[in-house]
């Protein structure tokens, strides 16, 4: 089951997904998508999470992926399904973290941005149908960041658009969507209005 979390900065959707996590199994695997080079507060961002879960007392397995996400997905997916025993709880924490960093790195790679744009949708793409074929539960964190001013420049709105997007295509895949606001989760998909057909 695919479980869509989002929310604002500091909404607590990271706190929430752990908590779901350990209601729905009873061991996890987290996967870590950010970088911190060398922005001492995203260092401590890391390090206050990685304390919070190892005081949880719930066992947790970090792995660190920036970019393969999707190709990861697929191989805990496969792993899971040979073994037999009861799934683990897989939260990715977080896919806005994620898609910064496809797209700086796409920038770095590529001059053309009609080049960087299709690569970036068929990697976005490739994660939306490994998230799809996810059989036990996965709980994706990423953040709302459409509600707010339209950036002043470039990179920010185009970052702006493709995290609407990607939120948007994950959303429709996942059997829940939860907005955290303020610590509260709220179910998106059990109040969504239907046109119909």
């Amino acid at each position: 089951m695919a479980i869509f979390i989002t929310g604002g900065a500091r909404s607590g959707k990271s706190g929430f997904a752990e908590a779901y996590a350990m209601k729905l199994a009873k061991q996890g695997i987290y996967i870590a998508t950010s970088q911190s080079w060398d922005d001492e507060e995203m260092i401590a961002r890391t390090e206050h999470h990685q304390r919070t879960r190892e005081q949880s007392g719930y066992k947790w397995k970090t792995i660190e992926e920036p970019y393969a996400l999707a190709e990861l997905l697929e191989q805990l997916e496969r792993e899971s399904s040979d073994e037999g025993s009861e799934r683990k709880a897989v939260l990715v924490d977080c896919l806005t973290l994620w898609l910064t960093n496809w797209m700086l790195r796409l920038d770095e790679e590529e001059s053309d941005q009609g080049l960087r744009d299709s690569k970036l949708q068929a990697i976005n793409d490739q994660l939306v149908e490994a998230v799809a074929a996810c059989t036990g539960p996965l709980l994706l964190v990423t953040n709302e960041v459409g509600s707010g001013i339209v950036p002043a420049y470039p990179l920010g709105r185009r970052f702006r658009d493709e995290a609407g997007r990607m939120n948007r295509k994950l959303a429709e895949r996942c059997e829940q969507a939860l907005l955290v606001v303020a610590g509260i989760p709220l179910d998106l998909k059990a109040h969504a209005f239907h046109i119909g057909d």
